[in-house]
């Protein structure tokens, strides 16, 4: 049997269709059945053959490059995966443990790449056992000294006397608020901004204010009049390729935020988490404000969010003193094996070539909407992993939302990112994630047909 003729053996389930058709493809790879580099028939094809819409094949298929057991090409087809060469995970278990609600990346497919990875952790297996030990709480000096030449490397300023290493950027936000507390403290935000920063407020009992804003970001005089009406304020912004919206907030408004913020002696928390992909960006706000800036530099939109570490610089010895005792108190340490694998990437400059390819990817992926997508209106950038899609006339964002379920894009409605005032019917679409650049453009065009629909009847 060829793979040209390749149909699948679907049992009798009550899962939905796509799913078995997945299922299928994986165990005739691992039966033999399906070979490395063979490749899958058409998609009209298996529809005809089994008499089911062409969409359900779409789905199916982008499940299994998901999954890791094919790889999609635009224009040539798609093949199965050598899953030793792309040291992808055999239990499909695993395969759905990923949050699709999060904002992730694009994964590395090159061979060489995935080769120069894999070799790292080879690295730091080779010193297993003192890495199981308890370490350092922020990370030990060999690996701040690295963490800050990286910092460095990506023009951004560094003070190494300050810069410690969070458990991830969300830890690290939770812990400089932590730090900033007292009673009557409120916390400024974006008017669209961060789910995270959300949920860390409402666990810390902190009221979340969105502040009005223009094209620029934040208006200077919505930040000056809300430091008049409160006395003990912080200010949380998201300012580089901002999720949802894919905004950055430009030098000049930059340097009028932090002359208010002077002027009130506000603190701000900068979490810079797209500083490491993000181009040509202006300097953080921090660096004309180090005395109140706390800077949160998160690492997973490049090396991934399995690292779970964060960068961060904060306003001052004694401050960083009461931080790093906020982060032990919540964590113990940061994760020593994760630590030293960034270390070795970093010293071994795989982490250069991950950052080529993530942006390679985002590049790519936002060309791919672009293109599938021109019918509608949506905000985006060639460095960022989402669009903030603006949803047709008279459509709401939960009907959007159920013609679209069971799509493997990750899809969020704009409640979530919407601290106060009126919510706008839009969704925050995610490019980045397991699936290929085929399997997106498969997943957009069904995005599109499901959008556009007029006769929907769910």
């Amino acid at each position: 049997m060829t793979s040209k003729n390749w149909v699948p053996e679907l049992p009798d389930s009550d899962r939905p269709r796509y799913i078995e058709i997945a299922e299928s493809i994986r165990t005739d790879i691992a039966s033999g059945r399906l070979k490395p580099g063979d490749q899958l028939p058409p998609q009209r094809q298996v529809a005809l053959t089994l008499g089911v819409d062409t969409s359900s094949i779409s789905r199916a298929y982008a499940e299994a490059s998901r999954r890791g057991y094919v790889e999609a090409y635009v224009g040539r087809g798609t093949f199965v995966r050598d899953q030793q060469a792309a040291g992808v995970l055999s239990d499909p278990l695993r395969q759905h443990a990923e949050d699709a609600r999060m904002n992730m990346p694009p994964e590395p497919q090159e061979p060489d790449l995935i080769t120069r990875m894999k070799g790292g952790v080879d690295n730091v297996a080779a010193n297993l056992i003192p890495l199981l030990r308890y370490q350092a709480a922020m990370g030990g000096e060999k690996d701040r000294f690295i963490a800050a030449n990286w910092m460095q490397s990506n023009n951004l300023q560094c003070a190494p006397d300050r810069l410690v290493v969070a458990p991830g950027a969300h830890a690290a936000i939770y812990a400089a608020l932590t730090v900033l507390r007292q009673p009557g403290t409120v916390v400024l935000c974006e008017s669209v901004t961060y789910t995270g920063i959300r949920s860390i407020a409402a666990q810390l009992n902190l009221p979340l204010i969105g502040l009005e804003e223009d094209e620029h970001g934040i208006a200077p005089n919505a930040l000056a009049d809300a430091l008049k009406t409160h006395d003990h304020a912080v200010l949380y912004l998201n300012p580089t390729l901002r999720n949802p919206t894919t905004h950055t907030i430009p030098a000049k408004r930059r340097v009028e935020i932090a002359e208010i913020l002077q002027e009130h002696a506000t603190p701000l928390i900068e979490d810079d988490a797209y500083c490491f992909v993000a181009s040509d960006t202006p300097a953080p706000i921090t660096s004309q404000i180090p005395h109140l800036g706390w800077y949160v530099a998160g690492i997973s939109k490049v090396f991934g969010a399995g690292l779970r570490l964060a960068l961060v610089q904060a306003p001052g010895h004694i401050l960083l003193g009461k931080f790093s005792k906020a982060v032990r108190a919540a964590h113990i340490m940061v994760s020593p094996i994760s630590l030293a694998l960034f270390s070795t990437w970093v010293e071994d400059e795989t982490a250069q070539a991950l950052q080529a390819s993530v942006r390679k990817a985002a590049s790519d992926r936002y060309h791919i909407a672009k293109e599938v997508l021109a019918d509608f209106q949506w905000n985006g950038h060639p460095n960022a992993f989402n669009i903030w899609l603006s949803l047709p006339e008279n459509l709401t964002r939960s009907e959007a939302m159920a013609r679209l379920s069971g799509l493997q894009l990750g899809i969020m409605p704009s409640d979530v990112f919407i601290p106060t005032g009126q919510i706008p019917e839009k969704l925050r679409v995610c490019l980045g994630g397991p699936i290929s650049e085929a399997g997106l453009k498969d997943e957009l065009q069904i995005l599109r047909q499901s959008l556009l629909e007029s006769d929907w009847a769910g």
